[in-house]
């Protein structure tokens, strides 16, 4: 049985995601010190230049070859430019099922970037990898994510109550830790088939997926 995913790269009409590369550090430095970024995610504060280049040259990497999913670095098509990131995790092989996570850039939000990226990639999942169930978790009160899932189809199936933690943002500048609800959310095949059979949706015209040949060198460090 297949453990890890293919190394692809997924386009739409707009985007391109790819695997990450060095030269994203300085665009992914600026995009995870958001204070968006900073609120609903764990990721450290401040996000340093070494952070981003572990994650890009190695880390996001290693959730590929170490079997847990797999990580796109969103670009646009037009410009190269990063602009968000989609990520599975969490990935039960046995069970066909997997959980996205996902985040815009400051710069880039607002185009639907997030929902296009996440439909690509799902669509991916469902149809060449044989994956029978996306799971997303949303911040009770982070209404974009919950748009987002709103928008390409997913199902709320119910709240994990004070299961995730959020910074919140002081008027001198601190972050205090706060606890929160998480929605859970779900697709399967058939919602996507209900919806589309894969063809137009919101704009979005199909997708193409091609291998790509890499020697990722990741080693066994995670993410916190």
């Amino acid at each position: 049985m297949t453990t890890t995913f293919p190394d692809v790269t997924i386009s739409t009409d707009r985007l391109v995601l790819r695997p990450f590369e060095e030269e994203d550090v300085t665009a992914l430095t600026e995009m995870m010190n958001d204070e968006g970024v900073t609120a609903w995610t764990s990721v450290p504060h401040p996000y340093t230049r070494a952070d981003a280049r572990r994650w890009a040259t190695r880390l996001s990497h290693a959730e590929r070859t170490e079997g847990r999913g797999i990580v796109f670095a969103v670009t646009e098509f037009l410009t190269q430019r990063l602009v968000g990131i989609v990520h599975l995790q969490n990935t039960n092989w046995r069970t066909r099922a997997t959980e996205v996570g996902y985040l815009t850039a400051p710069w880039a939000r607002g185009e639907g970037y997030a929902s296009e990226s996440v439909l690509a990639v799902t669509r991916w999942l469902f149809r060449d990898q044989g994956f029978e169930r996306l799971e997303l978790r949303t911040p009770a009160d982070n209404t974009a994510s919950q748009q987002v899932a709103q928008k390409i189809g997913c199902i709320s199936e119910g709240v994990l109550r004070n299961a995730w933690i959020v910074r919140t943002q002081a008027a001198d500048g601190s972050w205090t830790d706060t606890r929160t609800d998480l929605i859970v959310w779900s697709l399967v095949p058939e919602d996507l088939d209900d919806a589309d059979g894969y063809g137009d949706y919101d704009g979005y015209d199909g997708y193409d997926a091609y291998s790509v040949d890499r020697a990722d060198g990741a080693d066994r460090e995670l993410t916190r």
